[in-house]
């Protein structure tokens, strides 16, 4: 399906030769000789690389249209990740890889926005924050809670993440899933 280069919107996907972007940012341009034109900021949904594209008005360009299916993570099989479709109960067996940074913050039972394109996962949405128990971190020292000093915590996912002095193993943590950094105890 194509779409119009007048037609254009941010979050917009689009499969060009180069592969498959997102539309960040767009902008029509009329100068006062010539034709009219859209200047835009794409970015490459596998890679992340960003290109600047400039292309003429209504200029037809191949949309991909983005299937976000609404999934629970069920439980790891070896090197891959269980799924399942909450609206048909299918499920999904998916590399690790293909969740990129993702799987670092899923736990069994999580539930998770795979956006789709064809069969390949192409983003993973995941919520702002997550809770996970801490499975090892050095033990906190009584009268360390107020010197603002940070240690190493492995959480229940494998993440590493930096954590006040005063939480310890077993403890339940709140990490921000854009940043991967600790929010509070739970």
């Amino acid at each position: 399906m194509d779409v119009s280069t007048n037609d254009l919107k941010n979050g917009m996907s689009l499969d060009l030769p180069e592969g498959l972007f997102s539309v960040v940012d767009f902008q029509h341009v009329k100068p006062g000789k010539g034709g009219a034109f859209v200047r835009t900021k794409l970015k490459n949904v596998r890679t992340g690389a960003v290109l600047d594209r400039t292309y003429r008005a209504d200029e037809k360009l191949p949309q991909a249209i983005i299937d976000k299916r609404e999934m629970q993570f069920l439980y790891r099989d070896g090197p891959q990740y269980v799924f399942m479709d909450n609206s048909t109960y299918d499920q999904l067996h998916v590399d690790a890889p293909a969740l990129g940074d993702a799987a670092k913050y899923l736990k069994e039972g999580d539930s998770a926005v795979l956006q789709m394109y064809g069969p390949e996962i192409v983003g993973v949405d995941l919520p702002a924050a997550v809770e996970l128990a801490v499975t090892e971190t050095e033990p906190g020292l009584q009268g360390d809670r107020v010197s603002g000093g940070r240690k190493p915590a492995t959480l229940e996912t494998g993440l590493l993440v930096q954590v006040p002095l005063f939480v310890n193993t077993g403890d339940r943590v709140k990490v921000d899933t854009r940043s991967g950094e600790y929010l509070t105890r739970v």
